[in-house]
């Protein structure tokens, strides 16, 4: 049985709690696994003898006191192919208020999917080789015994032991100098804040770092060294931005690493060290701000937690509106819509494929996760549709004069704490009481429960700055004018010269919103503009998107190209379920997909399969 409080959760946390974690470590590439132990201190919340944690794919050896190694009983019980296999360790009933250690000594096996191991080959280098961890959703039990439910955090320190010619990183702060002990070194780290289990992250590899500001560091193979920190060296300004917005940024350091290509999404926003696809390496900066939403987790989803993933949208939704905010104080507030109309576009999308795939309820703010893998509900809707709700409630509470000074309420009440869709309702009801008495009939009238509950698209569309939109969609409806012979448009790369990275996203778009185009036509728009070659993956990516829907089978072999180079899900699944809906490509999406499956992460496998309709048993 689940937990009551996280249905994709079996940890006991109404009984007892993780303040603290330890984790002493082995790497050992030759087995691809992790092996060592983990020491839990609990506290008891009311008098038992039982803790619960959540595992998948661990091999458990033993269990013991940590004071007095005494030998504990503990079961681990039939995997539920959803939430993995809950442990349960049984201990002298203790009275309630008890804080004590229990020791797990344990290791991963191949069936987990919080660990990526890559071939030397896998790399830039090609001469060492390389693991990463995506624990979010619920994939820190594959790394380690834990309660993996994003209601409870925990501190944690770790000594983590590595071949001496690699370099370990953690989402946490080094603790001291590294040990070198013959051909291994044993490195420390401490994370002084509690996290929740999501958050607890790990690299190893051929690593190198340079400076890119006062408190951050970005990191990568010193292959791509040079590129990341020409693309990186703006870093502070993001950090400086969120701080005035919002409170002191409390994690001390803010470092980066640029991970390998299949890094299965854009950025994970581990404490201390954020994880970035290296897809963000465009040569000019164009796609940088993606930082902007990784450094807003550090206090929306970092600080301020979802009490469970059905509340998903109080990490993402919150995050996508302060990335915008930071977006508007570095650009203006034409970039600022800009960007919120772009993912209008990512969030119609997602409401079609989950119309599509009969899966409406999962559309909504707060969906029902009960029995439900959360990487199944990933999607644009708790990022776009949450923060089209917050641009909403801004809007009709009188703008940023208002809503900004609560979005500091906001935070500074609810730091290091995990709340629900609820509590959040809550506070900024009394806030709105305290502070603008006369505006709480505006908060009467919102409809709630359509907001929160309703499937499809949101109940209210904000009206945004259509400004830097229009010079977009006019081209775009140039180009649909020619349709039939795009020859005579007098069509020349000096069209989107002037055109931001963003401008070209939406032009692409408005182009993808249109009825399939002919191949002549696909085939003259690219000789213009050239979309196929260029290094921005975001506008090569719609580009042939635009051409699979139309069947354009001379950009299959480049789809294919990309498909292997890059295990981004933003781009992987979208462009293998655009091929295989081409009559001639479900062969070749199915291919390919095999083909590189072994270079992609888990995750992104177990998403891919699931889109192709391919048994991965």
């Amino acid at each position: 049985m689940t937990s009551p409080i996280d249905p994709n959760s079996f940890a006991s946390t109404e009984d007892t709690i993780v303040k603290s974690t330890h984790l002493n470590l082995s790497v050992e590439f030759s087995s691809k696994k992790l092996f060592g132990s983990v020491n839990l201190i609990v506290e008891t919340l009311k008098d038992t003898g039982l803790l619960i944690l959540d595992t998948a794919f661990l091999k458990i050896s033993s269990v013991y006191l940590s004071d007095n190694k005494t030998p504990l009983e503990f079961k681990l019980r039939d995997r539920n192919e959803l939430f993995g296999s809950a442990l349960e360790i049984y201990f002298p009933t203790k009275p309630k208020g008890s804080v004590f250690g229990i020791t797990i000594e344990y290791e991963t096996t191949e069936g987990g999917t919080a660990v990526q191991w890559l071939e030397k080959s896998q790399t830039l280098g090609k001469k060492h080789p390389y693991l990463f961890t995506q624990c979010q959703a619920i994939h820190a039990r594959s790394m380690l015994p834990c309660q993996d439910t994003p209601c409870i955090k925990s501190k944690y320190t770790a000594e983590i032991k590595v071949p001496a010619e690699l370099t370990a990183l953690m989402s946490a702060i080094k603790d001291g100098e590294d040990h070198v002990v013959g051909s291994y070194k044993i490195c420390k780290f401490k994370q002084p804040i509690a996290i929740p289990s999501y958050l607890m992250a790990l690299a190893v590899g051929n690593i190198h770092g340079h400076s890119v500001g006062p408190r951050s560091t970005v990191y990568c193979e010193p292959e791509q060294l040079d590129a990341c920190v020409y693309e990186f060296e703006g870093t502070e300004k993001f950090i400086a931005t969120g701080e005035s917005l919002l409170t002191p940024y409390c994690w001390g350091r803010y470092d980066l690493l640029i991970l390998p290509a299949s890094f299965p999404f854009g950025g994970m926003e581990n404490p201390c060290l954020t994880f970035v696809t290296p897809s963000l390496l465009a040569g000019d900066r164009s796609l940088v701000d993606v930082v902007a939403h990784e450094i807003s987790h550090s206090w929306m989803g970092n600080l301020v937690t979802s009490a469970n993933w059905e509340h998903f949208w109080l990490n993402e939704g919150f995050t996508m509106f302060i990335e915008r905010k930071i977006v508007e104080r570095l650009h203006g507030r034409q970039e600022q819509h800009l960007s919120a109309i772009v993912g209008l576009r990512a969030l119609k999308e997602s409401v079609e494929h989950f119309e599509e795939i009969k899966r409406v309820e999962l559309t909504r703010l707060v969906p029902q996760l009960e029995g439900v893998d959360p990487d199944d509900a990933f999607s644009s809707i708790p990022y776009e549709k949450g923060c089209n709700f917050l641009f909403y409630l801004e809007e009709i509470l009188g703008g940023p004069s208002v809503f900004e000074p609560w979005l500091v309420a906001y935070v500074t009440s609810f730091s290091h704490n995990s709340i629900t869709t609820e509590i959040f309702k809550n506070h900024l009801y009394k806030y709105i009481e305290e502070h603008h008495k006369e505006k709480i009939d505006i908060l009467n009238k919102v409809d709630w429960d359509a907001w929160f509950n309703g499937t499809g698209m949101p109940p209210v569309i904000v009206e945004y700055d259509r400004t830097l939109v229009n010079d977009a969609t006019a081209l775009a409806s140039r180009w649909e004018s020619a349709r039939d012979d795009p020859r005579k448009g007098n069509f020349s790369k000096n069209d989107i010269a002037s055109f931001s990275p963003t401008q070209k996203f939406v032009f692409l778009e408005a182009l993808l919103a249109k009825p399939p185009f002919s191949h002549s036509f696909l085939q003259y728009f690219d000789e213009v503009y050239g979309f196929s070659n260029v290094k921005n993956s975001e506008i090569k990516f719609r580009f042939l998107w635009l051409c699979l829907n139309a069947e354009y089978e001379a950009v299959f072999s480049i789809v294919a190209e990309f498909l292997g180079q890059i295990g981004r899900m933003k781009y992987i699944r979208p462009l293998y379920r655009a091929l295989s809906k081409c009559a001639n490509g479900k062969k070749l999406a199915r291919e390919t997909f095999l083909k590189y499956r072994d270079f992609y992460h888990p995750i992104a496998v177990q998403m891919v399969a699931k889109d192709l309709g391919v048994d991965l048993k």
